[in-house]
């Protein structure tokens, strides 16, 4: 859980980037919850500067926000999120 979206009472929402899988750029996102618009910004300016998961992983998200799972979910793809726990071995 995101302490910013647990502070304001959130419990529900999502942050989902997808990335090419050649380039590793980013070339869609979507998040759902509260203040979504407020961050829908820098999932569209990293799609225009073509930037890939190290790009938005290594930008500065001021915590606790909301707005740092965009870099929360960068940081999922390219596999050094500290913050949420390891997939389950099947």
């Amino acid at each position: 859980a995101v302490v910013g979206a647990v502070g304001d009472g959130a419990d529900y929402g999502f942050t989902k980037l997808i990335f090419d899988a050649e380039t590793h750029r980013v070339i869609d996102g979507a998040i759902v919850g509260p203040s979504a618009g407020d961050m829908i910004g820098e999932v569209c300016l990293a799609i225009e500067m073509g930037c890939d998961s190290v790009d938005i992983g290594k930008t500065i998200h001021p915590h606790p926000t909301l707005g740092e799972t965009v870099g929360m979910a960068a940081e999922v793809a390219h596999g050094t999120c500290t913050d949420v726990p390891p997939p389950r071995k099947k």
